[in-house]
């Protein structure tokens, strides 16, 4: 029988494995799907090893909280391609293991109830899936009296996506949790789209505020002004970086006039709290990792000459 690009993909589409295994099962069972499907099990974990050199850019980023929304976790898991991430299994193990991270930072050692470790199933969905996986990161957030906020931007479900960001929002006093939940969810919303590096403009390190001014100290002098008013530009550059890259000064996105720290001040203040911004963490799925595009329809294409 003709081991066709369409045979492929319709094996490809019921099992997330990959397009050389599809094909190579098609060939080995004379293009008949139920047998191909079967031959794709009994691979087992043979070809995750072979697999864990290819780079894993895509995959998906998802946030667990506690119940009562003290302790909050996020996690990437990545995978080859989007369709991978897009696989109900691949999904269920990511917020399993971003429930996992709430309790552990080894998270890769720990068991699930069934005794496998977390690595152990990554390397069995590898081979069922035909793409190489990785758990890339996880980061754990803590506050002793308030609210961890979180928010999911381009989210495939409630608690992951393409963007997760955490804000722990830290209480003095008497709180409403419902409140200051609403208020930290906006704030993780601003964080994702504005993308502070930092919390205050205190938390920016020396060294970094030294070298914005000697860059812009550089560019003054390059078209010749004075070294005052070289100085006066470097004091105006770096005013600029904290204003643009630390939360606290950054204009507000959701009303476009007010610092953050100014929309914090003014709900403690209407609301009788002494509530501030702790520490926030944002995850930009596959960022800092090389992805090479490709086209599905050309992919699968080459794999059948």
């Amino acid at each position: 029988m003709e081991i066709t690009a369409q045979l492929v993909k319709q094996l490809r589409d019921k099992t997330g494995a990959g397009m050389m295994d599809c094909k190579k099962a098609l060939i080995e069972t004379n293009g008949d799907i139920a047998s191909a499907e079967e031959y794709l099990r009994k691979k087992g974990l043979m070809d995750a090893a072979k697999k864990s050199t290819r780079t894993a850019a895509d995959g998906l980023v998802a946030i667990a909280l506690s119940e009562d929304k003290k302790t909050a976790a996020i996690v990437e898991l990545n995978s080859e391609t989007d369709f991978v991430a897009r696989n109900e299994k691949f999904q269920e193990l990511v917020a399993a293991i971003a429930k996992i991270a709430l309790r552990t930072e080894h998270v890769l050692d720990e068991k699930f109830p069934n005794g496998k470790t977390v690595k152990e199933e990554i390397d069995q969905l590898i081979s069922l899936v035909g793409e190489n996986i990785t758990f890339r990161r996880a980061k754990k957030m803590m506050v002793s009296h308030g609210i961890i906020s979180a928010y999911i931007h381009n989210a495939v479900t409630p608690d992951m996506g393409k963007i997760g960001v955490l804000v722990a929002m830290e209480a003095d006093g008497k709180v409403c949790t419902e409140k200051t939940g609403e208020l930290g969810k906006k704030i993780a919303m601003h964080i994702a789209a504005a993308n502070p590096t930092y919390l205050c403009p205190k938390c920016v390190p020396q060294e970094v505020l030294d070298k914005e001014k000697e860059i812009a100290m550089a560019q003054a002098k390059e078209i010749g002004k004075p070294d005052d008013v070289a100085a006066k530009i470097a004091e105006g550059r770096a005013k600029k970086f904290l204003a643009e890259n630390t939360l606290l000064e950054q204009i507000f996105v959701i009303d476009g006039k007010n610092k953050v720290q100014e929309v914090v001040d003014k709900f403690n203040k209407e609301n009788g709290f002494n509530v501030k911004i702790a520490e926030f963490t944002k995850f930009v799925l596959g960022e800092g990792i090389e992805k090479k595009e490709t086209n599905f329809a050309e992919e699968v294409a080459s794999f059948m000459k």
